[in-house]
């Protein structure tokens, strides 16, 4: 089955790019590696979950007619993730892979705070360096895209491990946007409120959580995937090519009370 040049609805072409998802399992990796499919990119797509990845491939494959590579691997483990990248190609990067444990502070241990930290800041970054490397190699232009957090911005209740790492990954970004900018390679974060996805489900089965976040979004509900999918589609391509170092909160508001 042979696919059109571009399949976005936004008229944002990626033909000819190589893109590459972390948790490419994950709602938002998939959504995020969907939307960059439509748009023509040859999508790479990295996780833990080998089943995962293959029903995320087999779901774009079967909307766009082409198949992305899959990689079942731990981001964290960076000796694995250097040598994926010795040979890649690539011009867009979104760090999507992501976690969290809703913890008040007497409840963290040492364990906990790694775990997050290891996943959403540590990770993030070496990929992201041996990445940059893969650009730099093939004299390459590229973006960078951290999946970050509304809570990136503001804090919120039992998360300040999570609001921690969030807040580092919004700052490395600017840092990295001022030192990559002259290579032409753009740093950016997409910021989202709560999504519905399978990692947040369980947290709305608590009726008293799902009304604090729907009364703190000025819109009213939550995101979905392919919300924040937009935003990363936008970020990969030319139309966002004077952005950089600066974070797009698709937060319904919440960041602006």
């Amino acid at each position: 089955m042979s696919a059109p040049e571009s399949l976005s609805s936004t008229g944002i072409s990626l033909t000819g790019k190589h893109a590459w998802v972390t948790g490419g399992g994950g709602d938002i990796g998939r959504a995020s590696a969907l939307a960059l499919a439509r748009a023509g990119a040859h999508v790479h797509l990295i996780g833990r979950n080998a089943d995962r990845l293959d029903s995320a491939a087999a779901d774009i494959a079967s909307v766009v007619g082409r198949r992305p590579e899959t990689y079942p691997l731990d981001v964290t483990d960076i000796d694995t993730v250097t040598e994926l990248f010795q040979g890649a190609t690539v011009d867009v990067l979104v760090n999507s892979a992501g976690t969290n444990i809703p913890q008040n502070l007497d409840e963290v241990r040492a364990d906990d705070f790694d775990t997050v930290f290891d996943v959403n800041v540590r990770a993030a970054y070496f990929v992201t360096q041996q990445a940059v490397r893969a650009m730099r190699r093939d004299g390459r232009r590229g973006s960078i895209i951290m999946i970050s957090s509304q809570m990136g911005h503001v804090g919120g209740p039992k998360r300040s491990v999570y609001c921690g790492s969030k807040w580092a990954v919004e700052g490395m970004t600017r840092a990295l946007a001022l030192e990559l900018g002259p290579e032409g390679i753009r740093v950016n974060t997409v910021a989202p409120t709560f999504v519905e996805t399978e990692m947040t489900r369980e947290f709305f089965e608590d009726a008293a959580f799902r009304e604090f976040v729907l009364g703190s979004i000025p819109l009213g509900m939550m995101a979905q995937s392919a919300d924040v999918a937009a935003a990363v589609e936008f970020l990969a391509g030319d139309a966002s090519r004077m952005i950089t170092g600066t974070s797009i909160r698709v937060d319904g508001g919440w960041t602006a009370q």
